[in-house]
């Protein structure tokens, strides 16, 4: 379906906005700018700004961009013959590989991911949201293989695919504050993909693999 031009224009904004409170917040840190310092800032009302955001955290975390169903979906997506554990496994390897913005794989990204440590409502925000994707996660693993409600097996699968998707973000985080570039730090999360794959072992790996069709 094509976009709008009402869309686009929502999508626009709804950018502006997302980098005038980032460059704010990296300045000045996340808990010293205000609402109404953003808007003016975007030149908008604060009314505007609050027809796109429920709370200043959107502002860095869009919760359109970190949707809680983000694990769940890449299973949902996979191909035939293809395992929960290796679709995102293997997501994650091309979202390094074309160094993905999404993974912070950008010039700058450190100074980003200080403020964000900094921000005790923001790491809450985000360790919320980790939670979230693991239980949505885990909710698809278990329609998909029928398991019963006292099955812990997919809730432990779904465990492990979450630590491995947030030990991904931190290794990029904590290279990132020491000031490697991102191609080096590219590099260093593939190795750090192969080697949760070669941990995770045969039950996980081949846990909930799509039949050929």
């Amino acid at each position: 379906m094509t976009e709008g031009l009402r869309e686009q224009k929502k999508r626009r904004t709804r950018q502006r906005l997302h980098d005038v409170a980032l460059g704010l917040f990296v300045e000045r840190g996340f808990d010293h700018v205000t609402i109404a310092e953003v808007a003016a800032a975007a030149e908008v009302s604060v009314n505007t700004l609050y027809n796109y955001v429920q709370a200043k955290e959107d502002l860095v975390l869009d919760p359109q961009r970190t949707a809680e169903e983000r694990l769940a979906d890449i299973v949902r997506r996979r191909g035939p013959g293809e395992s929960a554990a290796r679709a995102v496994l293997d997501r994650l390897r091309e979202m390094v590989r074309r160094r993905d913005r999404a993974l912070g794989l950008t010039d700058g990204f450190g100074r980003v991911y200080e403020m964000m440590r900094a921000a005790p409502t923001l790491t809450a925000r985000l360790d919320d949201l980790g939670r979230q994707m693991t239980a949505a996660l885990e909710a698809v693993l278990a329609e998909e293989t029928g398991t019963g409600p006292g099955d812990p097996l997919p809730r432990v699968v779904a465990a492990q695919i979450g630590l491995a998707h947030s030990l991904v973000f931190a290794e990029i985080g904590r290279r990132t504050t020491a000031g490697e570039s991102p191609e080096t730090i590219a590099t260093a999360v593939l190795r750090l993909l192969d080697v949760v794959e070669d941990l995770l072992g045969e039950t996980v790996l081949t846990y909930a693999t799509r039949e050929d069709r």
